[in-house]
């Protein structure tokens, strides 16, 4: 199987069988953001404890792309502190500028190297990893 198949078998895995899709009853951060461009949208919900993601879930509605973003920046963020999380939105940036990167704890990530080809789709990818942000920036201001 060739790489690209690989990766576009994960992405519909993520997409057809999202991971913290949902939200949460309990205390949370909320951070909804939307890509004007596309019309895909995303309501992200962080509980931080003692500087820890314990808990991220999603709801939304965008293209396969968005997505399958938001199910793999949940999952790998979890456990994780603000700083780390941070960094992993980092690493996930310059994925997304074409640059080689390497994702050891949770490679599912790399399966969205490719969209780096097609600059129209990165705010697609990028969508939950900029609510992310804003959700961690809100967390620690409040």
């Amino acid at each position: 199987m060739q790489l690209d198949e690989l990766y576009r078998r994960v992405i519909m895995d993520h997409y057809k069988n999202p991971r913290n899709r949902g939200t949460m009853d309990e205390d949370s951060v909320t951070v909804n953001l939307n890509n004007p461009t596309c019309g895909d949208r995303i309501q992200l919900q962080l509980r931080v404890e003692d500087g820890v993601v314990k808990q991220a879930k999603y709801t939304g509605e965008g293209c396969s792309i968005s997505m399958s973003s938001a199910s793999m920046m949940t999952d790998a963020i979890r456990g994780k502190t603000l700083d780390e999380a941070l960094g992993l939105a980092e690493k996930f940036s310059a994925l997304m500028q074409g640059q080689p990167v390497e994702f050891e704890e949770y490679e599912d990530l790399e399966a969205l190297s490719g969209v780096s080809k097609f600059p129209a789709r990165i705010k697609c990818a990028t969508l939950a990893w900029n609510a992310l942000r804003k959700g961690i920036e809100a967390g620690r201001q409040g």
